[in-house]
């Protein structure tokens, strides 16, 4: 029995009837397609140790195509048309990619993208789990494309950009008075120096600090990286890097 109402998906009708029926076959299809999809995407963000990971990406992938299918299956035999199932599922994903939202010590929020991947890689799993292979397909090739190469795109922006923020970390608070006379004296702009208390027993003085090139020179010629070297070598620095 049919029990798919987009008839139109361009990939659903070169693989058949089957495919859109719903059967053994099919079920098993649509499984097998999303765990290749979510291995993908997973084995990705685990390459970069990232908080979720491979098995976390098929669990939710698999749990999203299933609900797909069994909410198909009701709604077939019954009046709603209410994707309860498929909604609560959508809420489940996005409740627990949120909890893969870290925030470190040196005040860095991190796993934003990895949280964003797993909630899209559990919307592929909807589409495919409803017959929609076209949708899942393209989204699933559009998101690999948007978390392994877009990151590329996003630090050569990042680097021309005349604004970013430092993790400092100074020997004595005393210093900080001559950390900004030297970044003045660069032609950077301090923007805001806010104290991180995560590390008040530590013996260190430790900042977020925020800057803007506004120096010709340096906006032509010095990458961030040049400037966090330079800075690097202040005998009065004991670590220094930009924040993400």
């Amino acid at each position: 029995m049919n029990i798919n109402p987009f008839t139109n998906d361009y990939i659903a009708n070169l693989l058949g009837v089957w495919s859109t029926d719903f059967n053994v076959y099919s079920i098993m299809f649509r499984l097998v397609l999303v765990i290749i999809f979510a291995s993908i995407i997973g084995w990705e963000r685990s390459s970069k140790r990232h908080s979720a990971g491979l098995r976390t990406f098929i669990i939710v992938s698999m749990a999203c195509t299933v609900s797909a299918m069994i909410e198909s299956c009701i709604m077939s035999v019954s009046d709603s048309n209410i994707p309860i199932i498929s909604a609560a599922s959508v809420v489940s994903v996005a409740m627990l990619s949120g909890n893969s939202i870290l925030f470190s010590s040196r005040s860095q929020i991190k796993g934003i993208t990895t949280s964003a991947g797993l909630w899209a890689c559990g919307i592929v799993g909807l589409a495919i789990g409803s017959g929609l292979y076209t949708i899942g397909i393209v989204s699933f090739i559009a998101l690999i494309i948007i978390i392994s190469q877009l990151p590329k795109a996003e630090s050569i922006l990042k680097d021309r950009s005349n604004h970013f923020e430092i993790h400092l970390e100074l020997k004595n608070s005393y210093n900080l008075q001559d950390f900004i006379a030297t970044i003045r004296g660069l032609g950077i702009k301090i923007d805001d120096i806010e104290s991180n208390p995560a590390y008040a027993n530590s013996g260190l003085s430790v900042y977020s600090v925020s800057i803007t090139v506004s120096d010709t020179d340096l906006k032509r010629y010095k990458k961030h990286q040049d400037i966090i070297e330079a800075l690097r070598s202040l005998d009065y620095i004991h670590y220094i890097e930009e924040m993400d």
